[in-house]
Order: C-alpha cells, then structure tokens, then sequence
C-alpha cells in the first residue's frame, strides 16, 4: 500500500509524469489520457453517490470504484512491469459481475421505446455523466491498445460499465420517468 507524504513533488512541472514503474512521460501521453480519463469517471462516480442513490446502485458503485482504482493501477503499469510489480488487475470476474448487475437492474425497468437524454433525478444525471466519461475512457484505452499492451480485460470493462452506468441512471428515473428525446422538436 502506498504511503503517500507530500502531495506535491514539483516533478511534474515540466510537464511530464512517472508511472508505476518510474518510466516518465508526457502528461498528455496517450497512456496518461486513459488512467486520468478512469480517474475522471470515478470522481463522478463519486458524485453520484454523494447526492444520494437506491442502496442497491450505492452498494454497486461502491465495488466498482475499488475496481476503477485497479484499472488505474493496471494502467499505470506497463505489462512488462507487471512480472516484477504485480499490480490489482482487471479480470472476467469483474466483468461477470457488470453484466449480472446490468441483467438485475434491468428486470424493473420497461423496455426502452425512445431515445432518452441525460438527466432526471440528480443522481441519474450524475450517472449520465460518469456513462459518458466512461465512453471516453473506453476511447482511450482503445487508442492506447492499438499501440501498447493493456490488460486482458479492460475494454470489455468499461464497455460494460458504461451499459451499467446507463441502466443505473434510468433505475433511479424510474420512479420520476426518463427523460425522453423529441425527435420532432
């Protein structure tokens, strides 16, 4: 577990940052862009359990902001690290679990028939947020992908956490009604 004893190094003001392995790159590298883009969608992730969700969706976000700090740590790492630094990975299990949440939540709720927009109740407008933030992760780490090794499993992560996401926000609208697109408008 890391200690950590000052927040500030002022190793970063040229513009660069270490990973997990002491490598340091550009802050905007594409590696940086997606485990700061994770760190993102738990900040609101973060939100949305502060302005108060069903305990169910608290209960689920709670797991799963623990697993965006092991994707982060994941990202953070080079594989070819890993063999020296072993680091909390991103694994089926995780993904399992997404797609027996989304298979939950999704037994209440009826079958969409219109686009919806983000909004509604403010923790589904939190949820809305951190769905999209979630996309761009995913983004991301696919741009990342095509150049350097990621872990196993964490597109399909965050694939699944961006439907779950969804399928939250419209859980917490469904006592208010989802906010629905007028395409004639």
């Amino acid at each position: 577990m890391p200690r950590i004893t000052k927040v500030y190094t002022r190793t970063g003001d040229d513009g660069s940052t270490a990973l997990g392995g002491g490598q340091r790159l550009s802050k905007d590298a594409e590696r940086i862009e997606a485990y700061g883009a994770v760190d993102e969608l738990n900040s609101a992730i973060g939100g949305a359990l502060a302005v108060g969700l069903d305990e169910g969706v608290a209960g689920y976000l709670s797991s799963i902001q623990n697993e965006l700090f092991h994707l982060g740590s994941d990202l953070c790492i080079l594989q070819e690290d890993k063999v020296r630094m072993p680091v909390p990975e991103i694994e089926e299990r995780h993904v399992l679990s997404l797609e027996r949440a989304i298979d939950e939540l999704s037994g209440s709720l009826e079958p969409l028939e219109n686009f919806i927009l983000p909004g509604g109740t403010p923790g589904a407008a939190w949820l809305h947020l951190g769905r999209t933030i979630c996309r761009r992760a995913e983004r991301r780490v696919v741009s990342l992908a095509r150049n350097e090794a990621v872990g196993r499993w964490t597109v399909r992560y965050l694939n699944r956490l961006s439907d779950l996401l969804f399928v939250m926000a419209r859980f917490e609208n469904r006592e208010r009604g989802d906010v629905l697109w007028d395409s004639r408008s």
